[in-house]
């Protein structure tokens, strides 16, 4: 019931209703917040068919009034008819629920010769006086009747009543002996009040008893203390009982009204049968707004599970996404471990040969230096027959180490300049467009840090063969959340008929059982002969045709339309194996020793698939 409590609060106060009147428009306000937000309108601009009646509604009339309206469009308040010189602009204020009301306006000073009103009773309702309604903005000008011309909403303060006394004091046991214990239930045939231990000592739900209906205790409070109806009086006829109701005005009426006022050539039909009528209409216009609040529930229930899915999938995606930059990290670590190598080999290649040329000229140098202080000291001897003996042979040598000087000896047979440029840009540009929009061909491997202990990887991680009889998984290095996606396993070695599963998988998939025994992981497992499709242990959709050495399997990831599509030799196995697929997944696989299977992948959409369009239950080709 807790829910209910704003609808028994006055828009204007902010408090539980008293005394609550119905406005034309069919909403309420209490009298005295009624009282208080009257303004008074010039009287030369009172329209006299405005007036209020609590005889009908087509008294209503609000399209002269809109003219002079206490709505302002600008912010949705109340206001003063600010136009008129005798009437100054009274500042509005917010009332606990937010409605923008007017404090009444001060009193004007009367002539002394008035009477002043006596101790206890209210003041008059000035002439001409308008109320604009908080909640609709609509406003209409007083008769000569005032506030007593509405009608009084008394099914309203008798809830408001049932739903205070509810919220009093917690009701106690009738039947506990010593220090009444609090009550937990009421049954409406005994109307008693029990706790727990009584209800079950002396109202056991057997026999008779059995047949009996227990309500929680507030709600037998309400219903004891219900009161009796109690019978209205006409507004107009204020000595006369509500007795008959006028279909044409939508309200109930006296014989007086009958007799006397407009009603008398209106249809009328009994009090008693209207009010059994509309509570049916009212039960049934209830029994249809249920409906649409068990499917508020549900569609709440279905959002509270869709925050805990983005908790998840936000967490796994992040993992993924951090997995994915380190491993790109990794890779262009490798790269730059080889570009050093081959840096670091052309730097001990260049040193190499530069240090050979240095020691050759070096050697070379020494011994043309030495023939030459040779031949300065030849040249200096008298003894002409002497020279004449060695000169022929001095001159041969010298003109054979010159001629070694001039092949090319002093040029350098090595340039310092490193001939190797790094061609970074395109790689930078890529880094810097890198986003989640995945494109069609998606590049991965194995992944060796996913894989189980027994998963053997070679080929540069392309190719997997396991050391165990027992099935084992591994997972690519790359996860897809978005886009279409296709990969391909060729088998490279089959032996002994073993059924090897493909597919895709969470993060924490179980490593040491067969893709597809627990609910993180989608596959396909197939043998020589037939396939199935697997998840969380449910095998369905069993196929004919198998596998075999140098066979190819196929694997469609469509995002766009949430399904998982497998073929075996470019022939779609069995229907859709999966649908409503989201979330983040792996490439996997799971296989054991007696087969050897290569990644491929890198490849484009198969020419028979158009995303959103094609047929995915029909065979493909």
């Amino acid at each position: 019931m807790d829910e209910m409590e704003e609808e028994l609060k006055c828009p204007v106060c902010g408090s539980f209703f008293r005394e609550p009147i119905i406005l034309p428009c069919t909403h309420n306000i209490c009298q005295a917040c009624a009282r208080n937000i009257l303004v008074q309108t010039p009287d030369a601009e009172s329209p006299q068919s405005s007036r209020a009646s609590g005889s009908g509604v087509s008294d209503y009339d609000y399209l002269d009034l809109d003219k002079m309206s206490l709505y302002s469009e600008a912010d949705s308040g109340y206001g003063s008819y600010g136009g008129f010189v005798s009437t100054p602009t009274t500042p509005c204020q917010k009332s606990p629920n937010g409605v923008r009301v007017f404090p009444p306006s001060a009193p004007q000073p009367q002539p002394q010769q008035h009477l002043l009103p006596q101790p206890g009773s209210l003041p008059p309702i000035p002439r001409n006086s308008c109320i604009t309604c908080p909640q609709c903005h609509r406003s209409l000008i007083l008769d000569e009747r005032g506030l007593r011309g509405f009608p009084k909403n008394r099914v309203l303060e008798g809830v408001v009543d049932r739903y205070q006394q509810s919220k009093a004091a917690a009701l106690k046991c009738q039947l506990c002996e010593k220090s009444p214990k609090e009550a937990t239930v009421m049954c409406e045939q005994c109307d008693v009040f029990y706790c727990d231990p009584c209800r079950l000592r002396c109202h056991p739900p057997r026999g008779p008893l059995a047949k009996h209906r227990l309500v929680p205790p507030a709600q037998g409070r309400i219903s004891r203390r219900a009161s009796p109806r109690k019978t209205s009086t006409c507004t107009e006829h204020e000595l006369e009982n509500l007795s008959m109701y006028c279909v044409q005005c939508k309200m109930p009426v006296c014989y007086q009204c009958l007799e006397e006022g407009k009603h008398g050539t209106h249809e009328v039909k009994a009090l008693g049968a209207m009010w059994k009528l509309h509570k049916g209409q009212l039960s049934q216009a209830l029994t249809v707004l249920s409906d649409r609040a068990t499917e508020a529930k549900e569609f709440l229930v279905q959002l509270r599970n869709m925050v805990q899915h983005i908790q998840e999938n936000g967490v796994e995606f992040e993992a993924c996404l951090v997995a994915q930059c380190d491993a790109l990290i990794d890779a262009l670590n490798r790269r730059k471990a080889q570009l050093l190598s081959r840096v670091n080999k052309e730097h001990e290649h260049k040193l190499k040969v530069v240090r050979d040329q240095i020691s050759h000229c070096t050697v070379k140098l020494r011994q043309t230096t030495g023939l030459m202080e040779y031949c300065l000291e030849v040249i200096k001897e008298n003894d002409p027959s002497g020279f004449l003996q060695i000169s022929d042979a001095l001159i041969r040598r010298v003109h054979v180490t010159e001629g070694q000087w001039g092949k090319g000896t002093l040029t350098p047979r090595m340039n310092s300049d490193f001939d190797l440029t790094l061609d970074s840009g395109p790689l930078l540009q890529t880094i810097h467009q890198l986003d989640f929009v995945q494109m069609k061909v998606a590049w991965f491997t194995f992944d060796p840090a996913s894989a189980h202990q027994d998963i053997v990887l070679s080929n540069d991680n392309l190719t997997v063969s396991c050391n165990s009889y027992d099935d084992r998984v591994v997972m690519g290095n790359s996860a897809f959340s978005r886009g279409v996606h296709y990969w391909e396993m060729t088998v490279d070695r089959y032996d002994n008929h073993p059924d090897p599963a493909f597919g895709v998988a969470r993060a924490d998939v179980l490593k040491d059982v067969m893709l597809g025994k627990d609910d993180k992981a989608w596959a396909m497992y197939v043998d020589n002969n037939r396939s199935w499709f697997m998840h969380n242990n449910s095998h369905t959709n069993r196929t004919d045709g198998g596998i075999g050495k140098g066979a190819t399997i196929g694997i469609l990831l469509d995002f766009t339309r949430g399904i998982l599509i497998f073929l075996i030799n470019d022939e779609q196995q069995g229907p859709v194996a999966f649908e409503a697929l989201e979330g983040v997944y792996y490439p996997a696989i799971s296989l054991n020793r007696n087969v050897q299977i290569t990644l491929h992948t890198g490849l484009p959409i198969p020419d028979f698939y158009t995303t959103g369009e094609a047929d995915p239950t029909g065979s493909v080709c």
